[in-house]
């Protein structure tokens, strides 16, 4: 009898583990989507701009890849950071994370007329830059995180928050492009020269107004 009396106890200990755990997760899932989702993330949301303009909505596999090599270069920075690894002063953060965005769109604009060696080079760009965008990631996340006994979970809800608006971002933006392509027949080239003139003008009045000395 008193062993099925503790058999019953830590099945239900385990549920009720399970059940705040998974309300952990949910909560920093939610965080993570509002983080990139939200008007305070208009650079990390330049950046993916930058980043796919070059693509149509047939290249959605591409893009995914693109996204991928992304979120690898973030997810590891952001561990490191969380984890208090290492850590970089937050105004050469905020400082380099327009700058990504500047080489990005610079390169979209100069090698406009390289499609194929561009999407090569977006694939080390996305992986490289994604490494400081995921220190910039951590100084939200860490507030939070640093007070909860384990990380793991909170961490995992986060980053997965993160790359699900990420791609609900990325295939706004292919729905769009598809839209104006097929419907509103705009040319391709000045679709690209278009969105990363623009953007390169807002990301370079980012970097200059955060230089950080």
């Amino acid at each position: 009898m008193y062993k099925n009396l503790f058999q019953i106890y830590h099945y239900f200990r385990k549920l009720y583990i399970f059940t705040f755990m998974m309300q952990d997760f949910k909560f920093y899932l939610h965080l993570g989507w509002e983080h990139i989702i939200s008007l305070d993330a208009l650079d990390h949301q330049l950046f993916i701009l930058a980043l796919i303009a070059i693509y149509s909505f047939n290249d959605w596999k591409k893009v995914l890849l693109l996204v991928t090599a992304f979120t690898l270069g973030h997810s590891i920075t952001l561990a490191l950071s969380i984890l208090d690894i290492f850590r970089v002063p937050s105004d050469w953060i905020e400082f380099l994370i327009p700058l990504t965005i500047v080489i990005t769109s610079l390169d979209n604009i100069l090698m406009k007329n390289k499609k194929q060696s561009l999407i090569r080079v977006n694939y080390y760009l996305a992986l490289i830059f994604g490494l400081v965008h995921g220190m910039g990631f951590a100084n939200t996340a860490r507030v939070m995180i640093s007070k909860s006994q384990s990380i793991a979970i909170p961490l995992l809800g986060f980053n997965i928050g993160l790359e699900l608006g990420q791609i609900a971002i990325v295939f706004g933006i292919l729905i769009l492009l598809f839209i104006l392509l097929t419907v509103f027949k705009v040319n391709k080239k000045d679709w690209i020269l278009f969105i990363s003139s623009g953007v390169f003008a807002l990301s370079l009045k980012m970097t200059l107004e955060r230089i950080p000395f």
